[in-house]
């Protein structure tokens, strides 16, 4: 894939070379974005027209002439939406291992495995990046899954992931369970140890690399099915939701600007030049809302987490300003009779 669309993109780049008419211009725009598959849409200037006060005052805050940011937002009392390059996809980093958990904690329901079952941690061993398909490992202490979920989930354990990932049967496994589950635009190709090894081929502030990469509305879309319970049973997503509420990295990304009452339970990502979190925000009145915040660029990691913990707070600012609102409901006829 990766070497298809290099070659796409030199041909595109060769249309480049005399200077272009305007509609020549806007050709090869379109053919740029139908390369990548997505449409680069940062916006040309600040002010996007949003109808939603709140969806404007996001895309200010996720400006992207420093670099790509994706948000993607529910507040699932209401059902309103932000979408900010929320179809666009970014590098998922250590966000990819909520669903490495959810596809262990299926196999634990169809009684593969269990909680106790006990697998190696696997440690990265030193090579030259991109000298091997898979950058070698080795196995260290075992521990039981319960164990390595809460390394993975609460401190980003990469060893622990990579077990894990190992006991599920690999990248193409948590693919598997995540198309089940009607998740689109979301692949994991690599195991972390990989993933690490490679890392900085590609700028992800200027270049869009579909391998291990997701779209922050398939995020939000992820947490939601795992809050609602869509495909777990209640006792495996409290492993999972425990896990994250107990995370104690990126601690000035969504949690960082959060009122003390405000309860957040996430998983971050780092790579080279990107820094993410992903979470569920729950007010002190039991509303929740749903964040993916995918952001590159900006000059160093601690701006890159500013700006996602200043898009968090506004999200949740202009959530809830606004009173939680019901659907309608019809009733049954024995419901009418009471």
């Amino acid at each position: 894939m990766t070497r298809n669309l290099i070659t796409r993109l030199a041909a595109i780049a060769s249309l480049a070379v005399a200077p272009l008419s305007a509609a020549q211009a806007n050709n090869f725009e379109n053919a740029f974005d139908s390369a990548f598959g997505t449409e680069i849409r940062e916006p040309r200037e600040f002010n996007p027209d949003y109808a939603d006060p709140l969806a404007r005052q996001i895309a200010q805050l996720a400006d992207g002439s420093e670099g790509r940011i994706g948000v993607a937002a529910l507040d699932l009392s209401t059902g309103r939406e932000i979408s900010i390059l929320g179809d666009q996809r970014f590098p998922m980093a250590s966000t990819s291992k909520i669903a490495i958990a959810a596809t262990y904690m299926e196999g634990v329901e169809q009684g593969k495995w269990s909680l106790t079952s006990e697998f190696p941690l696997l440690w990265s061993v030193r090579s030259t990046p991109f000298s091997t398909a898979t950058a070698p490992v080795r196995k260290g202490e075992y521990m039981s899954a319960l164990q390595l979920i809460d390394l993975m989930l609460t401190r980003s354990s990469n060893p622990a992931t990579d077990a894990l990932l190992a006991a599920v049967g690999g990248p193409d496994a948590v693919n598997d369970w995540v198309h089940r589950a009607g998740l689109e635009d979301f692949e994991l190709t690599r195991d972390i140890a990989t993933l690490v090894r490679d890392d900085g081929e590609f700028d992800p502030a200027q270049h869009i690399d579909m391998r291990d990469s997701a779209t922050p509305e398939t995020m939000v879309e992820l947490l939601t099915g795992l809050y609602q319970g869509r495909w777990l049973s209640a006792e495996s997503r409290e492993v999972i939701l425990d896990a994250m509420a107990r995370c104690r990295t990126g601690v000035r990304r969504i949690r960082g600007q959060m009122p003390d009452d405000v309860s957040v339970a996430h998983k971050t990502g780092s790579l080279n030049n990107t820094s993410s979190d992903i979470g569920i925000i729950t007010a002190p009145d039991g509303r929740s809302y749903v964040v993916a915040i995918y952001v590159t660029g900006q000059g160093s990691r601690g701006n890159r987490e500013q700006r996602i913990a200043s898009i968090a707070r506004a999200i949740y600012d202009g959530y809830s300003s606004t009173g939680p609102q019901f659907a309608n409901a019809s009733y049954g006829s024995a419901a009418n009779a009471n």
